[in-house]
């Protein structure tokens, strides 16, 4: 099903993604100094980036890299003449809130672009590659997560890069191959020096390997059987070796050792000189005792609506029950935003708010579309050995979805990276929110692009129109709650209609 762009196709395909930076730019940075104050977590990293600059000893929970990057957004922003009406020096300093928000910014503008970068380079296919970056454009929650001096778009692109520098090092030669293995080694230590969950990121790239090698071993096992030929038919490694149209078909190739050196030595190697200019100015404890001081920090942590109102256990994110609101204020009917006046004439006010919420319908067909790869990937587990043989990919019979091979790699890579990133959430005890959701909430993406794309290349009318429709519904819903993103005002009637659920209050 899955073909390679023809010279039209991919004219129209650079055009999608141009436009779709462009847009992603302008949302993020349009009224950027908004709220000339620290909005949510701000209240920490903005004043840990300053801690930095000033090189005043301090104590976060997480690894420094985000606070590094948003100090030098800091440094960089001050030297330019813009965003100078709206400082504020709650952190310490005077600062313009553009100053501390344009890295982040700008980096999530380039999200939607990276998502179909790696939708590509799965497939092959224009269509489900913008697809895949459209609906991550008009994902609300990584649109308030870039407007802010926040972390989690940091943690989630650098995931995404190592990701797909692994794709590109599957398909490289030599030299190439070599630099595209440290580089997605490095950007996974990057994510890791965000946050350590972070590193769920890479444990899907080790369960994507773990699950080539274990297909690859099945096949060799058990050649006849159609359910297995995920490599093109090819019964040895050197037969394999000539197949480069699928990257992940690669995987089996690729040696213990070269794993344990690209992806277990250089993140660890990037993590641990991150922390020299930390430990150069807070000398009072080493590397060692840092990692052990952020476990028990984050073990001491306790969960529930006494310690956070926010607090969502992680079975909540897949329905988006418990969103966070960013920021909430009621100001008078044409008062000045952030008026210190208390008063507020009942009946006639304005609400600015900032929910990092999800655009629902893109969030809950994600949720069935998920579904849908693992029920998919467990009927080909299931009926492999009575699966008759194919010459053409994974055939199946007329009652079940019939995939071609491309299909079945890009369900394993979906299905493999969503679990990698929800499944070490169950264990965890301390208070969780909706934005943890935010690694394994691309790979959901990534799955309702791939059905709507199928639907819109069906030769059945109905599933036609159902794709259209999927696609109407998500733009119109990003359309609906956008002012909650972008922390517009709303009246109290305009604000109720946003809050679907009493759990989203």
């Amino acid at each position: 099903m899955f073909n390679k762009a023809s010279g039209g196709t991919a004219t129209w395909f650079k055009i999608g993604l141009i436009g779709l930076l462009l847009s992603s730019l302008a949302l993020r940075f349009w009224g950027l100094g908004r709220f000339n104050s620290l909005v949510f977590d701000e209240v920490y990293y903005v004043k840990f980036a300053h801690d930095y600059l000033t090189q005043t000893p301090l104590f976060d929970g997480h690894p420094p890299l985000s606070k590094y990057l948003i100090a030098i957004g800091i440094w960089l922003g001050n030297q330019w003449p813009i965003g100078r009406d709206t400082v504020n020096s709650l952190a310490g300093a005077e600062y313009s809130t553009w100053s501390y928000r344009w890295l982040n910014a700008l980096t999530g503008s380039f999200m939607p672009l990276v998502i179909a970068g790696i939708a590509y380079q799965l497939t092959r296919r224009p269509s489900y590659s913008f697809l895949a970056g459209l609906f991550a454009a008009l994902d609300g929650l990584f649109l308030v997560e870039s407007r802010y001096a926040l972390n989690n778009v940091y943690l989630v692109i650098f995931g995404l890069l190592g990701l797909w520098f692994l794709l590109l090092a599957l398909e490289g030669r030599s030299t190439r191959r070599s630099l595209y293995f440290i580089g997605s080694g490095i950007f996974f230590g990057a994510s890791a020096s965000i946050k350590w969950n972070g590193l769920w990121f890479l444990f899907g790239a080790y369960g994507l390997w773990l699950a080539a090698w274990l297909l690859c071993w099945l096949q060799k096992r058990f050649p006849y059987h159609s359910g297995l030929q995920l490599f093109a038919g090819a019964s040895d490694t050197a037969q394999i070796d000539r197949i480069p149209r699928i990257p992940l078909q690669r995987l089996a190739q690729v040696a213990p050792w070269q794993i344990a050196l690209n992806l277990g030595v250089v993140p660890a190697v990037f993590y641990r000189l991150i922390w020299i200019p930390h430990l150069k100015f807070n000398t009072t404890v080493g590397f060692w005792e840092l990692q052990k001081q952020i476990l028990e920090y984050h073990e001491r942590v306790p969960n529930g609506p006494k310690v956070h109102p926010y607090c969502a256990d992680w079975y909540t994110w897949i329905l988006m029950l418990r969103p966070v609101a960013y920021y909430y204020k009621v100001e008078a009917q044409g008062g000045p935003l952030l008026s210190t006046d208390p008063a507020v004439r009942p009946g006639s006010m304005v609400i600015y708010d900032v929910h990092a919420i999800g655009n629902p319908f893109l969030w809950w067909l994600s949720t069935l579309a998920i579904v849908l790869v693992f029920v998919v990937l467990v009927q080909q587990l299931l009926n492999w050995r009575t699966t008759p043989l194919s010459t053409e990919g994974v055939a199946t019979s007329d009652r079940r979805l019939t995939l071609s091979t491309t299909e079945i790699w890009l369900a394993l890579f979906i299905g493999v990276n969503y679990a990698a990133n929800l499944l070490p959430w169950v264990k965890v005890t301390r208070c969780t929110f909706l934005y943890h959701y935010m690694g394994a909430s691309v790979f959901a993406t990534m799955a309702i692009a791939w059905l709507v794309d199928r639907w819109l290349h069906s030769k059945q009318t109905n599933l036609r129109m159902l794709g259209i429709v999927a696609i109407v519904l998500i733009v119109l819903a990003f359309i609906f709650w956008l002012p909650i993103y972008l922390g517009l005002p709303l009246s109290t009637l305009g604000f109720k209609l946003r809050m679907w659920l009493p759990s989203w209050v």
